[in-house]
């Protein structure tokens, strides 16, 4: 299991800035283990890279560069250190991610805390600050999360609402209703098939950003997707209601798709949108969040979990950026890093860097 896997996952690693390499080498001067994972130095005079909290020695800053994985350091020329074995899983984020791996894998509704962190070899204390530290949530919250991804997989592959609920370990059927409304976004029966029933009408348009698709039902806009081809667009779409009634719009809601354009230039809104979205109670909340940051000005993703109230959440704040559907109306792109860099756009960073420019400069 890789560390780090956000970064790990892209192929092109965005540049380390100079703030950022203060605060990791600040990190580093202090050996501090809540580094460990989020980022790795190495060293040009031994061709070796270290966890942040490593034991030895501390080199001159001047023969240290880092990396925020360990596979872009082993793929530009760096081996592992044999103290501190930064190829190994440790640190809080290497924790949550073995704790998560073995959470997606139980369907045991009762496991406890204790039995997890006993399999982890780790303290009860240790494994909750990491959870919180890591991803603002607690154990039992992610597991919860876990457990209903599964059970949302097995029903678009075509399994019973029964075979589901056996198979993701719920102990009754109650226990998966309870979360329909505010986590799966419709009753199970109602998602199994696949958004059957509803009616969801689409327009692809031009823009200075490339193609946008506008999706929408008769009581408010459910997505809006950029891109360059409009087939994978639509595909998007379809894979998300495999079932539903989806096709080209004739008409109903030109004056909608006129303001996501307008507001793609960077024009302030002319009117609100209403929305028909499925969302989780904390992403309605992050989302509504996003909407009362100025136009053309960012907040950093920690700044978002605190006007919340949740300032260790900083994890789940970036999800629920990166789940929503409905861009440019829910403006995720005014979203930054701590370092105040731009990453995790769905749609490319050189259409989030390009709504910011328009938006600064209509305002």
């Amino acid at each position: 299991m890789g560390m780090n896997t956000t970064h790990a996952s892209t192929n092109l690693a965005q540049p380390i800035t100079p703030g950022a390499a203060a605060r990791y080498w600040r990190a580093t001067r202090a050996r501090d283990p809540r580094a460990d994972g989020t980022f790795f130095l190495a060293v040009r005079s031994t061709h070796i890279y270290c966890r942040p909290s490593c034991p030895a020695r501390r080199p001159l800053r001047r023969n240290v560069t880092f990396f925020r994985t360990r596979e872009e350091a082993e793929r530009n020329g760096y081996r592992p250190c044999l103290r501190c074995r930064p190829d190994e899983i440790s640190g809080p984020v290497a924790l949550v991610e073995h704790a998560a791996d073995l959470l997606a894998q139980s369907t045991d509704e009762s496991l406890t805390l204790r039995q997890l962190a006993q399999t982890l070899g780790a303290t009860q204390s240790t494994l909750r600050r990491a959870f919180l530290h890591v991803t603002g949530l607690k154990p039992r919250e992610l597991a919860g999360a876990l457990r209903l991804k599964r059970f949302k997989a097995l029903m678009r592959a075509g399994k019973s609402i029964t075979e589901a609920l056996y198979e993701t370990g719920y102990g009754s059927s109650s226990r998966v209703y309870e979360r329909s409304n505010s986590q799966l976004g419709m009753t199970p029966a109602t998602y199994r098939k696949g958004g059957l029933g509803m009616k969801l009408g689409y327009t692809i348009a031009k823009s200075p950003l490339g193609k946008v698709l506008v999706a929408a039902t008769e009581r408010g806009v459910s997505a809006v997707y950029l891109g360059d081809d409009e087939s994978k667009l639509v595909t998007e779409l379809r894979e998300e209601y495999p079932r539903a009634e989806i096709a080209a719009a004739s008409n109903g809601f030109e004056r909608w798709v006129k303001e996501v354009l307008s507001r793609i230039e960077g024009c302030p809104p002319h009117f609100e949108l209403p929305l028909d979205l499925q969302a989780t109670a904390f992403q309605r909340r992050v989302w509504k969040e996003l909407q009362r940051i100025p136009r053309g000005r960012t907040r950093t993703y920690s700044q978002v979990a605190r006007s919340l109230g949740r300032p260790k959440a900083v994890r789940a704040v970036a999800r629920a950026c990166a789940t929503n559907p409905v861009s440019i109306v829910v403006p995720c792109h005014r979203a930054v890093r701590q370092d105040g860099a731009l990453a995790g756009y769905r749609w490319g960073l050189s259409r989030k860097e390009q709504l910011l420019a328009s938006e600064r400069s209509a305002s």
